[in-house]
């Protein structure tokens, strides 16, 4: 049966999907009155974060479970240009079985949006595009959150996405909506890589900072110069952007991959503004590595140098004292006839001799202008 079809059979239903409007957090609504089909040992909103309606031009509305069950089962909105967004958490076998029995999804794309692998991939079948994107989550502090990754199926008309953690990026675009309406599920998918670059800038930026401090040390090289501590600041640095870069990587390829045809309505929001901005976090992020790696190469020769510097100082010393442990040693040997050995002064004269010769010594070195 077609879907105009099926349309037509539900038309004694309630029209469209408004609801009310959405507040700034997640909605908990208990299911009611559900078909059979639908109905599970919890609820359809079992693992249901939020479902809203987005129309362009006015505020999302809230979803009853009603109309969520029909918006699964692969009917249209009612209302023109409007379409439906419907966010999971799956940190729950019940919330991902519930997934896998959406019945207007492929079994592949249910299995992408229940699976718990941090991988990042994207795919397109028919009018579907799918897969996971990395995002960050809310376990760390800001200048070192954790990343994770979030799923998503889209439609023309219809937008799923789950996770396990909380993903900021995720909440920044649901409470935008509040302010600005979005016309496709496909501007959602490239708003959230867009607030994901931003980010990545971001986290970039605070790194660039210490790169500065480290820098700035540096170029204050001095006898007193605390090496470990810059040399801990660069290794954050390279720590961090190589975690970083492990994440934005994999994505720049999927969207230079000749070989994803993504559909016609999907190909302008998704593929091209998202591509140009993470290729642009990413050129921002070798950049940064580039840097931090000249600045571990410059640490490198200053402690290189520093080293030298001190052998140097040692290996004045030991060469001033030379003459002094040759006398010391001569004048040491339990030999009869040892001359200054009668004279109440032969401690003092045998010292003016190691004088002397260090003396005579620290002139050849200055002839030689090794000091």
């Amino acid at each position: 049966m077609d879907r105009a079809t099926r349309t037509g059979q539900t038309g004694s239903m309630t029209k469209g999907y408004a609801m009310g409007n959405v507040p700034d957090f997640p909605m908990t609504d208990n299911a009611t009155g559900l078909s059979a089909d639908m109905l599970s040992a919890s609820s359809v909103s079992n693992g249901l974060v939020w479902a809203i309606a987005c129309q362009p031009g006015q505020k999302p509305e809230r979803l009853t479970d009603e109309q969520i069950a029909r918006a699964l089962e692969g009917y249209p909105p009612d209302e023109p240009a409007t379409w439906v967004w419907l966010h999971y958490d799956i940190v729950h076998t019940a919330s991902r079985a519930h997934i896998q029995a959406i019945p207007c999804l492929p079994e592949e794309v249910r299995l992408a949006l229940g699976s718990t692998d941090r991988g990042t991939n994207v795919e397109a079948e028919g009018d579907i595009v799918y897969g996971a994107l990395p995002g960050f989550d809310d376990a760390m502090s800001e200048d070192d959150k954790n990343l994770s990754a979030w799923r998503f199926a889209v439609l023309p008309t219809l937008l799923i996405t789950t996770r396990r953690q909380p993903v900021p990026a995720l909440g920044v675009i649901y409470r935008a909506m509040q302010r600005a309406s979005f016309d496709s599920p496909a501007e959602v998918v490239d708003h959230t890589l867009l607030e994901f670059a931003d980010t990545v800038r971001r986290n970039i930026a605070m790194l660039d900072d210490q790169l500065d401090r480290a820098e700035d040390l540096l170029l204050t090289l001095d006898q007193h110069t605390d090496f470990g501590r810059i040399s801990g600041l660069i290794g954050r640095v390279r720590r961090r952007s190589t975690e970083l870069r492990r994440v934005i990587s994999p994505v720049d390829r999927i969207f230079h991959n000749e070989d994803l045809e993504l559909p016609e309505w999907a190909e302008d929001d998704i593929r091209d503004r998202s591509q140009r901005q993470i290729h642009a976090a990413l050129d921002d992020l070798l950049a940064l590595q580039d840097r931090a790696r000249s600045l571990q190469d410059e640490l490198a020769s200053g402690q290189a140098e520093e080293t030298n510097r001190r052998l140097y100082t040692v290996s004045i010393v030991t060469t001033l004292m030379l003459p002094a442990t040759f006398v010391t040693g001569f004048f040491g040997m339990n030999t009869g006839g040892m001359f200054l050995a009668a004279g109440s002064l032969g401690t003092v004269e045998a010292g003016g001799i190691c004088f002397v010769f260090m003396m005579i010594t620290w002139m050849l070195l200055k002839i030689m202008k090794l000091l």
